[in-house]
Order: C-alpha cells, then structure tokens, then sequence
C-alpha cells in the first residue's frame, strides 16, 4: 500500500482516480475530501468521519450471490469523483459542507461488525469508497485479520494501482456501469467509460466476486442497444454466470425525469436474460424479477421480495 500523490514543490497531483487532479496549496479535488494542505503530500479530510453507519441485508448493496441472506454492517462517509445529476445519495456524495457525522477507528467498525450476530462483514458504500481509500484500506486489513468477508460498493472510476491495493483486502465488489457510451459518462457524470470498464475487468480477472449495477433512465440509457451493449461485453469480459442488477430509476438530486415504467425495464430484463445467466430488477415489486432460477433448467431457486 503506497501513497497517491506526486508532489512537485507545492503542487500535489492525486493517483487515486483518472481523474489526476492537479492540486495547489488549499486546495481539494473533484471529490472535494482530498485536499493539498501544503505539505508536500495529500491529506484525506474526511479520514474516519461516518456518514452512515449500519446492519444492511446483504442484498441491499445489491449482492445476490454473495452470502446470501445475510447481513452486513455498511459503512460510508462523504464525497465522489462523479457529478452525476441523478445522483441517489447526493446529500453525502456530492456536499461535503457542515459534515456532521462521527469519527470512527478502524478498530471500532471491526468491532462492532464482530459484534452482530449472523453479520458477514464489512460493505464500504454510500458515497464513492475510492474517495477514502487510505481509512478503507486500514478497515478491511483489520477486518480480514478478524475474519470478516469485505465488500466495495462503487462507481469504479479508479486507477489501476489504487485498485490492486483495494483487491488486496476486498472479497467482492458491486460496480454501478452507469452508461455503455463515452459521450454520456461525460455529459451526465463528468467521467469517462473506460477507466470504468477497466476496473471491473480487473476485479474479474484478480477472481474476486463482481456484481454490475445499471440504473435504468428513461431518455438516457434504457434502449436495446444500450443494453445489448452492456451485456455483450460483460459476457466477453467477465464472464456470462456475472450478476447484472437493472435498477429503476426514481427522480432525485437535480433530474426530474419520471420514473422508469416497469414495463420498459420488463423489456430489458428479457433482452439482457438472452446473453447473461442471472439478471434482476432492483427498485421494483414486479413478482419474479428478483428471483434466481437455474440457467441449465429454468427451475426458481431462490426467491426473493423485497431484500427477504
């Protein structure tokens, strides 16, 4: 585990994203919690400051075949390196100002995930975990030592070295693919698609359990191409048993677009069950769309509603 910053005299460049910012005396990055304090090196404003703090079904992340029918003690604090305008957690994400929440030592959030009966481990979710990095880094060492499975919720926009840090101490991942098209990461998140695309073909490569969240917009990623896009290349990259959640949209932060029709995402679901074994709808109570059935013999192995 190394740093994440090249300083020259007072400049400090970030590593932690693809973002690279370029910082100056006082000043923070995309993210806003990572900040130039002047002393040749990057300081984590929010190191141990928790946002949100407790025991989540396992499913809620979404993780579906990743201990199953569990519990997990979810944990996040504040910032992101996207600017998503439909962000669902932009109270945390995306302001940083007031910060009101508690500090934690690693130490304490490993005791308390010891502590609840039937809990798996530790989900670092929330906001964006890569923002973090260092205090996560240090929370899923001690929680390994202790015995406790490790979980990433994330948007996936990471640099590769940060990311071979991140696989060292985490066992499974849900990354948010949010479009299968440059021109859109770019315009709607202030991102790009390729880092993204990396990430998770690194996570799947280094063997750790990966999950792919898409949250389905109407008017911006819920045609057939675009999802035909998608599970193209997660068939191609990280193989076709790997999870696709299809999440339904709900007007938030600054989009006030209508809600996702559950008939478009009925659609989708079918058309991506073509290339993928196991595809589910998140966000809606349409019967038997959350459930596993076997993709040898279509028999309905697991049956879910809502996150039971």
């Amino acid at each position: 585990m190394g740093s994440y910053s090249e300083c020259n005299g007072k400049l400090c460049i970030c590593l932690v994203c693809p973002h690279n910012c370029k910082l100056a005396p006082g000043s923070s990055g995309i993210c806003r919690v990572r900040q130039n304090e002047g002393h040749g090196s990057i300081a984590l404003t929010t190191c141990g400051l928790v946002s949100g703090y407790g025991s989540d079904p396992i499913e809620k992340k979404p993780l579906y075949h990743f201990y199953p029918g569990s519990t997990i003690l979810s944990v996040g604090s504040y910032g992101c390196n996207l600017r998503c305008d439909f962000c669902q957690n932009w109270h945390i994400s995306g302001g940083v100002k007031g910060l009101s929440g508690k500090r934690m030592k690693p130490e304490q959030i490993v005791e308390e995930a010891c502590s609840i009966p039937g809990n798996a481990g530790i989900a670092f979710t929330y906001n964006e975990p890569v923002v973090w990095i260092e205090f996560m880094l240090a929370t899923a060492g001690k929680a390994k030592e202790a015995g406790l499975a490790t979980v990433m919720v994330s948007n996936g926009y990471v640099n590769e070295k940060p990311l071979e840090d991140i696989l060292k101490v985490i066992d499974a991942f849900n990354i948010d693919l949010k479009f299968f098209s440059d021109e859109s990461y770019r315009k709607y998140t202030g991102g790009t698609l390729a880092p993204v695309l990396r990430s998770m073909s690194q996570i799947a490569s280094a063997g750790r359990h990966l999950e792919i969240t898409t949250l389905v917009i109407p008017g911006l990623n819920d045609t057939v191409n675009e999802i035909n896009g998608i599970t193209g290349w997660i068939a191609s990259e990280c193989g076709t048993e790997t999870p696709l959640h299809l999440s339904r949209y709900h007007p938030a932060h600054k989009r006030i677009t209508p809600a996702t029709p559950v008939r478009k995402l009925t659609e989708l679901h079918e058309r991506a069950s073509e290339t993928l074994s196991y595809v589910y709808i998140g966000n809606a109570t349409k019967e038997g769309l959350s459930d596993t059935r076997c993709p040898g013999c279509g028999a309905t192995v697991t049956i879910r509603t809502g996150y039971a």
